[in-house]
């Protein structure tokens, strides 16, 4: 049986999405979910670019959920994929793809060198997805994951800078907007 594939739209991430946001990370991530009050610090934070992935008519009236939301740093050199989160739901149907790919979409408009992150090392899913978008394994850092003490893969992917004729063309200055 193959799985259903949902059409997925991304937006803005807002301040209204963080009750479904916290929902998400304490399903995801158990003892080491961010807070409310953190994800509030992380979209008001200066050089933060948030998302929200949402499906495309699964209900038929109303607003659709926040089924995967994801989030990028940018210091003015590289950027850092703060978070992705995916509803279990909707895992395996190509929602973090669609997530990591407009991070990565970003980091090029805002001319950055690279992308790193950091990953648990027992997330085979996340690893292989970030394998399979070219990111590479740099190093380890011991029981940065708390507080569980699990460690955590660096990874890196360098980015081919975009020409200044390039339409997507971003700057610094753009780094604090949203969807731009």
């Amino acid at each position: 049986m193959s799985a259903r594939r949902y059409e997925i739209r991304l937006r803005p991430l807002r301040a209204a999405d963080l009750d479904r946001v916290v929902e998400l990370e304490r399903e995801l991530f158990g003892r080491g979910a961010w807070t409310y009050g953190m994800l509030a610090d992380e979209l008001a934070g200066l050089g933060r670019w948030y998302v929200a992935a949402e499906p495309v008519r699964l209900y038929a009236a109303g607003p659709q959920p926040v089924v995967g939301y994801a989030g990028l740093w940018f210091d003015g050199d590289v950027t850092q994929i703060m978070t992705i989160g995916v509803d279990p739901a909707f895992q395996h149907q190509g929602v973090g793809s669609t997530l990591l790919d407009a991070l990565v979409a970003r980091s090029r408009e805002l001319r950055a060198s690279a992308v790193l992150l950091e990953v648990r090392v027992d997330n085979d899913a996340a690893l292989a997805m970030y394998a399979k978008h070219g990111f590479e394994q740099l190093g380890i850092r011991k029981r940065y994951y708390q507080p569980e003490d699990v460690d955590a893969y660096t990874m890196r992917l360098e980015l081919t800078p975009l020409g200044d004729d390039d339409p997507d063309y971003g700057t610094a200055s753009d780094a604090g907007s949203v969807l731009a």
